[in-house]
């Protein structure tokens, strides 16, 4: 793999800094912190521009607080102006993993998202023997358990600018022996990069045909029984001991038991949210929570779930509600 340097001055750049701005305002003009960073634009820009070529940037404090959903974790809010400053790297360093990363990888990328690994998994099962088996694994507390020196290494293969290294680590930085923050943009990126080297194992050294993961959950499909046991075995033994993690836990069927992966249950001839998913729909119906609804009739959307979400939508007089080309893609469901 190819190592680039001098692209920290790059990252500093006062033109790279505005769009950075520009990328981490994006649903966020409402808030107050955007607000007084705006009207001393100037400022702060240069501010920020100083102190990353002097070395004295230093990220402020994180805000910490809980979501529950879909579990509990603990999530690490950055001031703005360090959104702005990860924004600036990730401008400069995402199309350099980007080149790196399979098309089986899915999760932050464009045109690689949650949507695209279903359909992966759907092509696949529709083109495997049902009697063959699949191996389904995940990574036991993924973004808590990074080992910070992997990571570093990961990051130093391909990018060889010291500062700019620096200048990562400082966001994967808490007080924690291990793990990155929860909440960062450049967390999502790591996310890609630190399980890379486990999809270029899996496909180039194992050599399996069909395989998708998205962020840590994976899954090799069309084995046979012993092969899958064996394949559990040397996946989880370079885990540990390149990545320094630990799985989960795993899972071995046949494929026409159906796949569960990514929030959707999936076999040959249908697929379907998860059930919680249509819980929390039904929920959201009776509380008339209409962003929350289009929001889940997306996520939904290609699978027989979005029959029933129509039905739910009539039966609570909500269907009227939806937007108009909503409702025109929904009116032959």
């Amino acid at each position: 793999m190819k190592r680039l340097g001098n692209l920290y001055q790059e990252v500093v750049r006062q033109e790279n800094l505005i769009d950075a701005f520009q990328d981490a305002i994006k649903n966020k003009k409402s808030k107050r912190a955007v607000y007084y960073f705006q009207i001393n634009f100037g400022r702060e820009i240069s501010k920020l521009k100083d102190e990353l070529e002097e070395g004295s940037y230093k990220p402020m404090p994180y805000k910490r607080f809980f979501v529950f959903e879909p579990k509990k974790r603990e999530i690490f809010a950055p001031a703005f102006r360090d959104i702005v400053v990860q924004h600036a790297v990730y401008r400069v360093v995402y199309p350099l993993f980007e080149k790196t990363f399979i098309s089986e990888s899915h999760g932050c990328r464009k045109n690689y998202g949650i949507h695209s690994a279903r359909e992966y998994i759907k092509k696949v099962v529709k083109e495997s023997s049902q009697h063959d088996y699949y191996l389904q694994l995940d990574i036991k507390k993924y973004f808590y358990s990074f080992d910070r020196a992997v990571l570093r290494q990961i990051i130093e293969k391909k990018i060889k600018d010291e500062k700019l290294v620096n200048l990562m680590m400082m966001f994967a930085e808490f007080d924690s022996d291990k793990g990155v923050p929860i909440g960062n943009l450049l967390s999502q990126l790591y996310g890609l990069m630190y399980l890379n080297p486990l999809d270029h194992f899996i496909k180039r050294e194992l050599k399996i045909k069909n395989y998708v993961r998205y962020v840590d959950d994976f899954v090799l499909i069309g084995l046979k029984l012993d092969e899958a046991r064996r394949l559990k075995t040397e996946v989880e033994d370079y885990i540990r001991k390149s990545l320094m993690m630990e799985l989960s836990k795993y899972k071995i069927m046949r494929i026409s038991n159906g796949i569960d992966f990514a929030g959707y249950r999936i076999w040959n001839n249908r697929s379907l949210v998860r059930k919680y998913s249509i819980y929390k729909f039904r929920r959201a119906c009776k509380k008339e929570r209409i962003e929350s609804l289009i929001s889940m009739i997306g996520h939904a959307w290609n699978t027989d779930t979005v029959k029933y979400y129509k039905k739910l939508l009539l039966e609570f007089n909500l269907f009227s509600e939806m937007p108009f080309k909503l409702r025109l893609k929904m009116a032959d469901i």
